[in-house]
């Protein structure tokens, strides 16, 4: 073994290869190239900020799979992948950012090498880490190798957790239900926002109940009074002030799992508009709780959601959840499952969503989200953190 300190047991890894290599089959490819970090850490256990980079995992029908990424990162994968040293390849250093050589150059021999030159090759097109000249690249060097769309392919092997994954979710959810008690009681008007936003990464790096905190896939969205009418902003040295809503869009993560969490903070007497617009979103989030259950479908919970919303009278024109597990960045999502209408995917015990209804209104933003679990009857929240709006005088 060249693992130094494996989050699963290669049991477990094997049982993935397993189900994912019986995909393969059948769509009829024979060989996937995994690039999607969290695809290639879900496959193998690789762990490393090493993604801005090309580098894949390898699964072809038999054995186990291959990692293949730069040299100096081939040190990294003997400390965290469960394969043997003759599953890890690298590539030389000149290849990486020169115009005049692409990695996929490299990844082509080795494809050779595996038999595949010929063969029928899934790879993830439409993913963050995949570009058009590596896919160009790939198929100038392997001209009679047939190059498929498998995108999404790994992602949906992912959807059901396995005990320890649910294990380390809730460890994440204790941190972020200590990273929002925190700001409850730093947070205060005239502080900068830089500043609050550093108490955040450290409460989320500290970690909680003794467990450690790992980086979030993405970074804290805190915006305040205007620029929360946008759902994605993040920070400045701005101070906070009084009669503002702001939300905070953050995570806890451990061994890369992630536990994102939204809550809103108001400073002072509450308007009736944001009263009237909280008391909406709760009782829409019961509504689409109540259809959170095996059986049903992942569109039931938002059109329980948006009913009970419209009836309030306000609309929410895009999704209001998505599957959520392990992640690197920039996106804590698995771009698999969505609470939307028309995803009629089928819940089953122990898929994982960010339930995120979020509000954004003229002058401001409502952010009230929960992070759930679907169990054999309906679904468990994986945070304690009191469904409200956070006021502070």
């Amino acid at each position: 073994m060249t693992t130094f300190r494996s989050n699963f047991t290669t049991g477990e890894y094997l049982r993935r290869i397993d189900k994912t290599r019986a995909e393969l089959f059948r769509l009829g490819l024979d060989a996937i190239v995994v690039s999607d970090p969290s695809n290639m850490s879900w496959l193998s256990g690789y762990d490393g900020w090493s993604f801005y980079v090309f580098q894949a995992v390898i699964l072809t029908g038999e054995g186990e799979p291959v990692w293949w990424g730069r040299q100096m990162d081939a040190l990294g994968a003997r400390r965290t992948v469960f394969m043997q040293d003759d599953c890890i390849r690298g590539y030389d250093d000149a290849y990486v950012q020169n115009p005049d050589k692409h990695p996929m150059e490299n990844l082509s021999h080795l494809l050779a090498e595996l038999g595949l030159s010929d063969l029928r090759i899934g790879v993830e097109m439409d993913n963050y880490y995949y570009s058009a000249k590596a896919h160009r690249t790939l198929e100038k060097c392997l001209p009679q190798a047939d190059f498929l769309d498998a995108t999404g392919l790994v992602n949906w092997q992912r959807a059901v957790k396995s005990e320890r994954e649910i294990e380390y979710m809730q460890r994440a959810a204790r941190i972020v239900e200590t990273m929002h008690a925190h700001i409850l009681d730093v947070a205060e008007p005239g502080m900068r926002k830089n500043d609050l936003v550093a108490e955040i990464y450290a409460a989320g790096i500290r970690g909680a109940d003794g467990f450690w905190g790992d980086y979030p896939a993405i970074v804290p969205m805190a915006p305040s009074g205007l620029d929360a009418t946008a759902p994605h902003l993040t920070w400045d040295d701005r101070p906070m002030e009084t009669g503002e809503a702001t939300f905070f869009e953050i995570a806890g993560a451990h061994c890369r799992y992630q536990c994102p969490q939204s809550r809103t903070l108001f400073f002072g007497e509450v308007p009736q508009k944001y009263r009237d617009a909280e008391q909406a979103v709760l009782d829409a989030i019961a509504s689409g709780l109540e259809q959170a259950k095996p059986g049903n479908q992942a569109q039931d919970i938002a059109n329980a959601f948006n009913a009970t919303l419209n009836k309030a009278g306000y609309e929410k024109d895009s999704r209001c959840g998505y599957a959520i597990g392990i992640s690197y960045p920039p996106d804590w999502g698995e771009r698999t499952i969505s609470f939307r209408r028309g995803d009629e995917t089928v819940l089953e015990p122990d898929m994982t969503f960010h339930f995120m209804p979020a509000l954004w209104l003229d002058d401001g933003g409502l952010e009230i989200t929960e992070p759930i679990r679907i169990t054999e009857t309906g679904y468990a929240c994986f945070c304690t953190t009191p469904r409200e709006l956070f006021v502070k005088a």
